[in-house]
Parts: structure tokens; sequence; C-alpha cells
């Protein structure tokens, strides 16, 4: 895995406006990177289609 400081992290957009949560995601070789922006450490790994089928899955926000 590359190192966090190196990835291209963005703030998904089903997070709350709130600025209490924030989920951040990275693209990563081989599948999606998905952190607490809030806590520090803490990176979950996911293949790409197990997020290519979760990503599917998502109500379509109106």
């Amino acid at each position: 895995m590359t190192a966090s400081s190196e990835l291209d992290w963005f703030k998904s957009s089903y997070s709350g406006g709130s600025g209490t949560e924030c989920v951040e995601c990275a693209y990563a070789d081989g599948g999606t990177l998905i952190r607490d922006s809030k806590r520090e450490g803490a990176i979950v790994e996911v293949g790409r289609d197990a997020w290519m089928t979760f990503i599917r899955r998502l109500p379509i926000p109106r």
C-alpha cells in the first residue's frame, strides 16, 4: 500500500455537511482506501470489485 500522505484523498459526497462526519477515500492499486478524517491511523482497504459492487448499490441522491 502507498503511504497515506502520498495519496489523493477526497471527501465522500455522502459525508455530513456539519463537519462532524467526514469519510475520505483514495484510489490505490487494486482498490479503494477509506478513512475517518477525524481519526489518525485507521485505514480500510477494499478491493476493486467489492468497491464497485458497493458503489452500484448506493441509492442515488435526489
